[in-house]
């Protein structure tokens, strides 16, 4: 059922006019190798947190996310869908969130809201496994790949990011975040994924 759902959003959404996703707006600070040091504004989230396998992270805060911006929630009112779906790992009963933790990690998955609302004016869920939360602006390293989703390939390129980091002098203060920009149905070589790192203002 899922699959089906899911076949249904990358079908309608690859109906819409090119760029007519929207993404959170963000100024690109420095580019270093093959990274970018961004600046990304506060953004309004709605999540659900799902434990498993890193790869079906995704796939099962799905269902709960989506029945969200379908009209599950206190307006009933539909919230068009954005770029991109963000995954963090969540260390259980330590800090949070992320680090992909493989099998029987906890992952927090994100759908970013459109610009246009406000903490005040986005409905809230109906779902008690979803919430809505503001997500203060930040700094952070970015690494850009394609590819499937797998964790091996997401390992591959954070430890690119990683190393690049390190060769720029650039600090760590929070843990990896995942991005995926595209739908199942695009061809794994035309995926656009990033790996997001927090660091300090530079």
């Amino acid at each position: 059922m899922f699959r089906l759902i899911l076949g249904v959003l990358a079908l309608a959404v690859a109906a819409l006019p090119a760029g007519a996703i929207e993404e959170p707006k963000y100024q690109v600070v420095r580019k270093v190798g093959a990274i970018e040091v961004r600046s990304y504004p506060a953004i309004l989230v709605a999540e659900t947190t799902v434990t498993g396998d890193f790869a079906d992270a995704g796939d099962d805060a799905f269902r709960p996310l989506f029945g969200y911006i379908s009209g599950k929630n206190t307006k009933a009112q539909e919230i068009a869908m954005t770029a991109p779906v963000i995954q963090e790992g969540q260390k259980i009963a330590m800090t949070a969130p992320v680090i992909q933790e493989g099998k029987g990690g906890t992952y927090v998955v994100q759908f970013v809201m459109p610009a246009t609302f406000t903490l005040e004016t986005l409905p809230k869920p109906t779902d008690p496994k979803v919430s809505v939360r503001e997500v203060p602006g930040r700094t952070v390293a970015v690494i850009r790949y394609s590819g499937r989703w797998t964790q091996s390939n997401y390992d591959e390129n954070l430890a690119l990011l990683r190393a690049e980091m390190s060769k720029a002098g650039l600090t760590a203060t929070g843990d990896p975040i995942w991005a995926r920009y595209d739908d199942p149905f695009t061809l794994w070589f035309n995926r656009r994924n990033e790996i997001m790192i927090p660091i300090a203002g530079v």
